[in-house]
């Protein structure tokens, strides 16, 4: 008698190799696929908090001194479309006042991205 001495894998075991690769490829993807979601969450963030950086520096850069209230309006960073709401408040210092500037999502007002709080000084020559 001869004994076979092919060695080798069995179909079973070829089987059971490909569904363990198969179930850690899909794991994979999926991790792929949510950090792609992230980062689009990210930038949108990220061009909203700009946005309301820019809307303090440019409030100091001309001087402004705006009165106690809440003003709006919408902005465009990156070409993507956003809703500011600023609400400007006294402070216990008369020379300053307190500014919380928030940016939203345009097709969601209630989406917020941004927050940003800020001071402004009492320009030069401005009597209360």
């Amino acid at each position: 008698m001869r004994r076979n001495n092919e060695t080798g894998f069995t179909l079973i075991e070829v089987l059971a190799a490909l569904a363990i690769i198969a179930v850690a490829l899909m794991a994979a993807l999926r991790a792929t696929g949510q950090g792609t979601s992230n980062v689009g969450e990210l930038r949108s963030r990220l061009f909203a908090s700009w946005v309301a950086e820019n809307l303090l520096a440019e409030q100091r850069a001309r001087g402004d001194w705006l009165p106690s209230g809440t003003y709006q309006g919408t902005a465009r960073q990156g070409n993507t479309h956003f809703i500011w709401r600023e609400e400007v408040s006294e402070t216990s210092n008369p020379a300053f006042r307190r500014v919380n500037i928030f940016v939203f999502a345009v097709p969601q007002e209630s989406y917020l991205l941004a927050q940003l709080t800020g001071f402004l000084a009492q320009p030069p020559g401005i009597v209360q």
